[in-house]
């Protein structure tokens, strides 16, 4: 990519805007023009996809104007802006160079990755590549899962905490199928709580593993995503890769071995360090779990939500949080999220606020 640099060649107005991207509106300070010569082994189409879509997005976001003729990208604005967007540029054309076709939501990461002030290039995050299969590749998409991808492998035991959408427990599937097929482990065992979220177990038909089954089922669909669907019988019949619920954890030393506990949040303190201390030789052990969402019965508390204050400081155990920035489902999941938190952060101020009044009242009635 070459880049052209005239000098500065007018100035900004007073109250003018100069655009909607990271610098925000328009300083005052000179505008200058900015050319990027596009190599001609790169399609146009591809960069700006298909009816421009992707082009009216970079308008959009970017501070700089932008506009394109032929194979070369000009950018209008102030010198920082510019800068900014030739670097968004060169990151989406490496992308492009790496064999990853840009889309909509590939665009906004980049952009979210380049203004959150860290060191990381977007493209060295978007195109690390987990696990491949019939044309499909699994990846992180944001920062945090990259960081959370990369602890996996330097550590032996990860917790990766997170709301919903986050991927905190596909990425750890990911990394078992990754780490089967690499022969870094014999065998992946995949487990959870088999606790009711509001439903009984009791009124389920079956027998007690079509009742468990349900809880399970999540974990099932993921491998399905990952390995040829008919093997999995196969690989479940000898023991190379087991789902089971908890409790059935009890008791067991579990050697060369990629162990996930999805929905970790639903342990007690106790059914935590019986898990934990399962680890074998070889094994590497991945908890997820969502400490918002906890179905525990009769308040009992969260092994997910002691275990950080337990475990820190712990060499070779790792905590990732991850946040609504990093749901990677329907873009409404992340302000659910979000509305949920602002919630919850409403209702402990409203007990605290009521323990407190209460805490006066009875102080004034003793005195």
């Amino acid at each position: 990519m070459q880049v052209i640099r005239p000098l500065p060649d007018q100035t900004d107005q007073p109250g003018r805007t100069a655009g909607n991207g990271p610098s925000g509106p328009g300083t005052g300070l000179a505008r200058a023009s900015t050319t990027i010569v596009v190599p001609v082994s790169h399609s146009m189409v591809n960069l700006l996809g298909a009816g421009d879509d992707l082009l009216r997005l970079y308008e959009d976001s970017l501070a700089s104007d932008v506009h394109v003729r032929g194979n070369e990208i000009t950018l209008t604005g102030a010198p920082a802006d510019n800068a900014f967007a030739t670097r968004f540029f060169e990151e989406l054309l490496t992308l492009l160079d790496r064999g990853e076709p840009l889309s909509p939501d590939a665009v906004r990461r980049t952009l979210a990755i380049m203004t959150s002030g860290v060191s990381e290039r977007p493209a060295e995050v978007l195109s690390l590549s987990i696990l491949s299969r019939r044309g499909r590749t699994i990846r992180p998409k944001t920062l945090n899962q990259k960081r959370y991808v990369d602890a996996i492998d330097n550590h032996t035991i990860v917790f990766g905490i997170g709301p919903a959408g986050t991927g905190k427990t596909y990425l750890a599937m990911a990394k078992a199928v990754q780490s089967l097929h690499t022969k870094q482990v014999n065998r992946i065992i995949l487990t959870r709580p088999a606790v009711e979220a509001g439903e009984r177990l009791g009124y389920l038909p079956g027998t007690l593993y079509d009742k468990i089954d349900p809880y399970l089922r999540p974990l099932y669909d993921a491998l399905h995503d990952m390995l040829d669907p008919a093997s999995i019988p196969r690989l479940t019949q000898d023991g190379t890769i087991e789902v089971a619920p908890l409790a059935y954890m009890r008791g067991r030393s579990l050697n060369d071995a990629f162990i996930v506990l999805d929905e970790a949040q639903n342990t007690t303190p106790e059914q935590m360090k019986m898990f934990l201390t399962r680890l074998g030789f070889g094994s590497k052990v991945v908890v997820t779990g969502d400490v918002t969402q906890v179905d525990l019965p009769g308040g009992q508390r969260s092994g997910l939500r002691v275990v950080q204050g337990i475990l820190d400081g712990i060499e070779d155990v790792h905590f990732c949080h991850l946040n609504s920035g990093d749901v990677v489902r329907h873009r409404l999941v992340s302000d659910i999220v979000d509305a949920y938190a602002r919630w919850d952060a409403d209702q402990d101020r409203d007990d605290a606020a009521r323990e407190g009044r209460v805490a006066g009242s009875r102080s004034r009635r003793r005195g």
